[in-house]
C-alpha cells in the first residue's frame, strides 16, 4: 500500500508541515531510474531530502536525513524550479499522485502509477520538464484537475451490489483481502456496508503503519494482514522503512535474478556466435572447394556447352560425379578464373575471422567473470556496486561495449588472458583473476600482466606455462632479447598496495622460467 490513495494521503498531510516554507535547493540524478530533491530552510540549517526511485519494477520515495551526492556521474535536473519556495502539499482525490505547490506558479507532480511512475514540473499551468521522457503522454496531465470525485454512499454501494472494486477502486489488494478475512462475502449487503465503513475508518486515521510478510514479499500496509514484522506510527519513517526493507529483500532477488538472465543469455549468444565463427575457420582452412571447383571446370571446357546454368561433371578429388552451378551470362573459364580468385583471398577471410573469433572468446572470459562476480554478491549494497561496474555488460546497445583489458589465447583447453596496458593490466589482475590462476609476468622489467585461467582438477602442463611465459616475454620491454627470465606464482600471492601506480604489484613465493620472447600462437609463413 506504499503507493495507495489511502496512505499517500496520510503522507502527504505528514509532508505539509514539514514542506511548507522550505527553499528547493538541489535537484540531481546519478542514478537512471533515481531523483534527489533537496530541500532547506531559509537561514537555518534545517534540510530535507525526498528520495524518487522510479523504476520500471519498482517505484517508492523515500527521505533520508542526508545525502551525499557523487562527484562523477551526476547531473542536475529541474533546474527552473530551485531556489522556489515550497507553499503547499496537494494530494489529489481517490488518486495516487500528488503535487507541491512552489512559489512564482510552480508545480512539481508526483504521479505514482507503480511502474509507470513519473515526476514532471509545471509553470503557468504548462510543463516544463518530465523525469521519465519515455512517458511523454505525462506532458498532456493537468495536475490541477487530476481529482477523482467518487459517489460512495449506501446508494451507491447497493447499486453496486456490494461489489468493491466499482465503488472503491483506491482500496487496492490489501483492504480487499482484509475484508475477505472479515468473512465479507458471506455478510448481508448492510453486513457489508458496516464492515467497509470500518475499514474505511482505519484507512482514513490508521493507527499505525505496519511491514509485513504476504505470501512471500514486504509489504507496507494500513491494516494488520499478513505476518507483521514492524509497528510505525509515522507515515515517512514507515515509507523509509518499507523502501530500505524492500530493497534488501523483495527488490534485490527481482534485480539479483534479472541480472542473471541477463548475463547468461548474452553469455549464450556469444558462445554461439564464436562456435559458428570456430567451425567457419575450421571449414576454410581445410576446404579447398574453391580451387578444386575451378580445376574440374578448367578441365571440362570443352565439354559445357555455352550459357549452362547447371551441369553434371566427373570430380577427380572424389572420383565421384557431381553437380555444378554456373552463370549463364558468365563464361566457365571467366567463372573458374573468379573461383581462383576466391581461393587466393581466402586467407583473407580467415584472418578476420581468427579476429572476430578472439573478440567473442575476451566476451566469453569478461561475461564468465561477471557471473562468478555476481554469484558472490549477497546483498543489495554489493548488487548496487555490481550494477556499476558491470553496467557496459548489462546495456543492449553495442557502442557501449567496453573493450576487452586483454587478448585472450587458447591451448590445450586452458585460456591464457594478456593484458593491454598498465591500466587494463589492473583491471585483469584485480577483477578477472582468481586466487588459484596462475599469474605470470617479464622478470625486472614493465610489461603485461599475462594470466593462466585455473582448470578444475587439473594441474598447468609445462607446454602450456611455457607458452604464457613467452607472451609475457613477447609483450614487455625484453621482447627483442635472446631470453627472457619471466616469474609466475598463483595469484593469491599477487597483491597491489594502495596508492600503487597503474599495473604495479607485490609479488611472493614466485618461480622463474628462461623463455625466448615470442609469441607461439602467431601462425608462421
Amino acid at each position: 500500500m506504499h503507493q495507495n490513495y489511502y496512505f499517500l494521503k496520510q503522507l502527504t498531510a505528514e509532508l505539509r508541515p514539514r514542506l511548507t516554507g522550505l527553499q528547493l535547493v538541489t535537484c540531481f540524478s546519478q542514478n537512471r531510474d533515481e531523483l534527489i530533491i533537496g530541500l532547506s530552510g531559509t537561514g537555518s540549517d534545517e534540510e530535507f531530502y525526498i528520495r524518487a526511485l522510479l523504476t520500471s519494477h519498482f517505484s517508492a520515495l523515500s527521505f533520508p536525513s542526508d545525502f551525499r551526492r557523487a562527484r562523477a556521474n551526476s547531473v542536475d535536473l529541474f533546474e527552473p524550479m530551485l531556489g522556489q519556495t515550497v507553499e503547499d502539499v496537494v494530494q489529489h482525490v481517490n488518486e495516487r499522485s500528488f503535487y507541491l505547490r512552489l512559489s512564482n506558479q510552480m508545480v512539481l507532480l508526483f504521479k505514482l502509477f507503480g511502474n509507470r511512475s513519473n515526476i514532471i514540473l509545471y509553470q503557468h499551468h504548462e510543463p516544463l520538464a518530465l523525469f521519465h521522457k519515455k512517458f511523454g503522454a505525462d506532458l498532456e496531465l493537468d495536475p490541477l484537475t487530476m481529482h477523482r470525485p467518487l459517489q460512495q454512499n449506501f446508494q451507491a454501494f447497493e447499486a453496486a451490489g456490494g461489489n468493491l472494486k466499482k465503488l472503491y477502486p483506491t482500496f487496492g489488494d490489501i483492504p480487499a483481502l482484509y475484508l475477505a478475512q472479515q468473512q465479507y462475502d458471506q455478510q448481508t449487503l448492510s453486513g457489508k456496508w458496516e464492515l467497509v465503513q470500518d475499514v474505511l475508518d482505519v484507512l482514513e486515521n490508521p493507527p499505525a503503519y505496519y511491514l509485513t510478510k504476504l505470501e512471500g514479499k514486504t509489504r507496507l500496509t494500513l491494516l494488520p494482514v499478513g505476518e507483521v514484522q514492524q509497528t510505525l506510527h509515522d507515515p515517512v519513517e514507515a515509507l523509509n522503512a518499507f523502501t530500505r526493507n524492500y530493497l534488501t529483500e523483495t527488490g534485490f532477488e527481482q534485480q539479483y535474478e534479472q541480472t542473471r538472465l541477463q548475463l547468461t543469455k548474452k553469455l549464450k549468444g556469444t558462445q554461439v556466435v564464436l562456435e559458428q565463427t570456430t567451425s567457419k575457420i575450421e571449414e576454410l582452412r581445410h576446404d579447398r572447394s574453391y580451387a578444386q571447383t575451378a580445376d574440374v571446370i578448367m578441365a571440362n571446357l570443352s565439354n559445357i556447352p555455352p550459357r549452362t546454368k547447371e551441369i553434371e561433371l566427373y570430380d577427380f578429388y572424389t572420383d565421384q560425379p557431381r553437380t555444378y552451378k554456373l552463370k549463364a551470362d558468365e563464361s566457365p573459364q571467366k567463372y573458374a578464373e573468379r573461383l581462383y580468385r576466391k581461393a587466393k583471398n581466402q586467407h583473407v577471410e580467415v584472418k578476420q575471422l581468427e579476429e572476430k573469433a578472439e573478440r567473442k572468446l575476451e566476451e566469453v572470459i569478461v561475461l564468465e567473470d561477471a557471473l562468478a562476480a555476481l554469484a558472490e554478491v549477497k546483498r543489495y549494497k554489493e548488487l548496487k556496486a555490481f550494477l556499476r561496474d558491470y553496467a557496459h555488460l548489462l546495456t543492449s546497445r553495442q557502442q557501449a561495449q567496453q573493450e576487452a583489458p586483454f587478448r585472450v589465447f587458447e591451448t590445450e583447453g586452458f585460456k591464457i588472458l594478456v593484458g593491454k596496458s598498465a591500466s587494463n593490466n589492473d583491471l585483469l589482475t584485480q577483477r578477472h583473476t582468481y586466487k588459484d590462476d596462475t599469474w605470470l609476468h617479464a622478470k625486472d622489467v614493465s610489461g603485461s600482466h599475462v594470466v593462466i585461467k585455473y582448470q578444475a582438477g587439473r594441474t598447468v602442463p609445462v607446454t602450456v606455462l611455457e607458452k604464457a611465459a613467452q607472451l609475457a616475454a613477447w609483450y614487455s620491454k625484453r621482447k627483442n632479447d635472446s631470453l627472457c627470465p619471466v616469474l609466475y606464482t598463483p595469484k593469491k600471492y599477487v597483491r597491489k598496495p594502495k596508492g600503487a601506480a597503474p599495473g604495479a604489484v607485490v609479488v611472493e613465493r614466485e618461480k622463474v622460467l628462461l623463455v625466448k620472447p615470442e609469441n607461439p600462437f602467431e601462425r608462421k609463413v
